[in-house]
């Protein structure tokens, strides 16, 4: 049996705490590994259900070595929920990523999520929210090294910084994103913590930490509604696959395991895309206009009936005239329903027509009478007549390669020169064989959510969507008609022709323009010098904007450097990577493989965007379409003014090149050769 640690030696205390917790973390898993389901499985069914929950459950109970179990701990003045302060004296509460117990089933650690975990982001000096002490904790590794103390409570101890706060603030970053729980600020638990009913909108500039808030908060939402979600489902989704899998070890981490992730295109993959839109193409597809177009084209093959329904039963025939069909019909466009719901109604409709007629005559029919008459073979010909069936993806084809058709439903929708923007200048010959874009896909999308309705989901989250088109942002609420959804983008980031211009547009296409619009202005990635540089270009391309204000106490590396070469830029790269930390060479597209030769030559390894660095290979290469989101503690920025020319306009690449220059944790070298663009005078 081991030694109890000394009273006076609080960090031995801490320790044991520690390494009980994890002992207490392993029974948790043990116990459920070794859990025997065969007497409670009524049937194979049953048994993979139950399987499937308890793999769940063990990995969400994986004790990750390196990662701190808790990493604070809080004082209570009294017990909480304790109306009188003489009711209970205070307790303590380690808070932690997930729920810990002990044997007895007394908590070891807090969740994170749990109330009694609040104020460990939120009290302050001014407001303690009756907390006596928060601690926190330093790591090195999973060793427990360090911790701070805060009297919240003591009006003779002074506000300050925490000195470890600030150190896994500005700690340096190797791998993928990893979780912000330990750093969380009060703004941001704010936003993290807010209700389930209603979307959240985060306008954040680099490194604020909208994309860990929106991370955090599914997490939240997870713990705080889980069978709620459990039956709708929750997806988060990402700009691209590369940004995707640099989160998504993020919600792992805090033990959630059963978010989806998603990129927009994958939303919408009803069609193979093989082609690309031209700018001003893609900007007229993905116009919210378009979705008038679509349902002018598609409700154009409902035709009023010419002729009427004679419906034989025995012997008897039973007519249903033309003028009561068109009534009918008419009924149906009137009650605004999905075209496949009501094309599905139409034949019952007819049907009920018939019996009241049969009524009428003496007969007595019931509801077998009704669908049998539904299915008769006049019925049916008469509904694929006047309502058929329309397959989504050939009424675009349709509208993208006849003039004709698209003129008559375009009509003072669009202009004729927009017309001619989108019409396929080679006609394909069948929806297989066709060359679909982007944006293509999303159009079919809208006309397939206009023939039956897109299932929703309970909570989406919305990443960079300062780059989606009107039309994505359809796409996108389709999924969460019934549901919320927490939107996070930085207007001054948007990078494509299209980008929105102002969240409220942006939310008004997504169907939820009561969301609140939200503001984080304090950086917690950037130095102070890298983003003051980057912040010349925010008058040009995002006017009225706030400037995000750097907290990191470390100003930052950052050089400015005249290039004769690729040599230099490999030099700078060679420079950097004998520092601690991840490193990224960001260029313009078109200079990636000259890049890419001039470093395999020179025997730097390297990797892609998306590939998880390692301890001998930190530097990746990175095409500056492909840096949003993405984060290294140092950067290499090649010819700034090559990633601005490298865009349809320059407003655009303006806003390129400020992703571009906002991707450093500690230093930023900028090498160039070309003169700098005169924005960033």
């Amino acid at each position: 049996m081991s030694a109890s640690p000394p009273a006076d030696d609080p960090l031995a205390r801490e320790r044991a705490h520690l390494a009980a917790s994890r002992a207490a973390l392993r029974a948790m898993r043990e116990d459920v590994e070794s859990l025997d389901i065969r007497d409670v499985t009524a049937n194979w069914v049953n048994a993979q259900v139950l399987e499937r929950q308890i793999e769940e459950r063990v990995k969400a109970l994986a004790d990750l070595g390196d990662t701190p179990l808790f990493f604070g701990r809080l004082d209570y003045l009294r017990s909480p929920g304790a109306e009188q302060a003489e009711e209970a004296r205070g307790e303590s509460f380690y808070i932690g990523r997930r729920h810990v117990h002990d044997a007895d089933g007394d908590p070891m650690v807090i969740d994170w999520r749990a109330p009694v975990s609040q104020p460990f982001y939120r009290a302050s000096k001014k407001d303690p929210m009756d907390v006596a002490l928060r601690r926190r904790f330093g790591y090195t590794g999973g060793d427990l090294t360090a911790y701070e103390d805060e009297h919240l409570s003591d009006p003779a101890e002074a506000a300050r910084t925490s000195r470890l706060l600030q150190q896994e603030i500005e700690r340096p970053r190797v791998g993928p994103m990893r979780d912000i729980v330990a750093t969380i600020q009060p703004e941001q638990d704010e936003i993290v913590r807010s209700g389930l009913g209603g979307t959240v909108c985060v306008q954040g500039g680099p490194g604020t930490g909208k994309t860990a808030v929106g991370l955090h908060r599914v997490a939240y939402l997870l713990y705080a509604h889980r069978e709620r979600l459990a039956r709708a489902g929750t997806l988060v989704i990402g700009p691209n696959r590369s940004f995707l899998h640099y989160i998504e070890q993020v919600l792992p981490a805090l033990g959630e395991l059963t978010v989806a992730q998603a990129t927009v295109d994958d939303l919408v993959a009803r069609v193979e895309v093989r082609g690309a839109d031209d700018a001003a193409a893609a900007t007229v597809k993905g116009d919210a206009r378009m979705a008038e177009v679509l349902r002018r084209a598609l409700y154009s093959h409902v035709t009023p009936p010419a002729e009427p329904v004679v419906v034989v039963r025995g012997s008897r025939r039973w007519r249903v005239p033309a003028y009561e069909l068109e009534e009918i019909v008419r009924g149906l466009l009137d009650r605004d329903i999905r075209y496949g719901a009501a094309r599905d109604a139409l034949p019952q409709r007819i049907a009920h027509a018939v019996l009241v007629q049969m009524e009428r005559a003496g007969e007595a029919p019931d509801d077998r009478v009704q669908d049998a008459v539904a299915r008769n073979s006049a019925v049916k010909a008469a509904v694929k007549a006047v309502w058929p069936a329309v397959d989504p993806a050939k009424l675009v084809l349709r509208l993208l390669t006849d003039a004709d058709f698209l003129a008559a439903h375009a009509d003072g929708v669009l202009t004729e020169d927009e017309q001619k923007t989108i019409l396929w200048t080679r006609p394909a010959r069948s929806v297989r064989s066709a060359r679909w874009s982007p944006a293509d896909a999303v159009l079919i999308d809208e006309a397939a959510d206009l023939i039956e309705r897109t299932p929703s989901l309970g909570h989406v989250v919305l990443d960079e969507a300062q780059d989606l088109s009107p039309m994505q942002y359809r796409a996108v609420g389709r999924r969460c008609t019934t549901g919320s959804a927490t939107v996070l983008g930085d207007l001054a980031q948007g990078t494509t022709p299209w980008a929105t211009r102002s969240w409220q547009e942006a939310l008004t296409h997504l169907g939820k323009p009561d969301a609140v619009v939200e503001e984080l202005t304090a950086g917690f990635r950037v130095p102070t010098d890298v983003i003051a540089y980057a912040s010349r270009l925010l008058p040009h391309i995002a006017p009225g904007l706030t400037p995000v204000r750097s907290i990191r106490e470390n100003p930052g590396f950052f050089e400015i450097r005249a290039a004769t070469g690729t040599a230099d830029v490999v030099g700078a790269c060679r420079e950097l990577l004998r520092r601690e930390g991840s490193v990224g060479l960001i260029a313009a597209d078109a200079r990636v493989p000259g890049l890419a030769e001039a470093l395999d030559a020179a025997g730097v390894g390297h990797l892609g965007p998306g590939e998880e660095t390692t301890r001998e290979t930190r530097l990746t290469l990175v095409p500056a379409s492909l840096a949003k989101g993405l984060e290294y503690d140092y950067v290499v920025l090649d010819e700034p003014r090559a990633v601005v020319d490298g865009e349809p306009d320059e407003r655009t690449g303006l806003r390129r090149l400020y992703v571009a220059l906002t991707r450093a944790v500690s230093g930023l070298i900028v090498t160039h050769a070309a003169p700098l663009p005169p924005q960033l005078a």
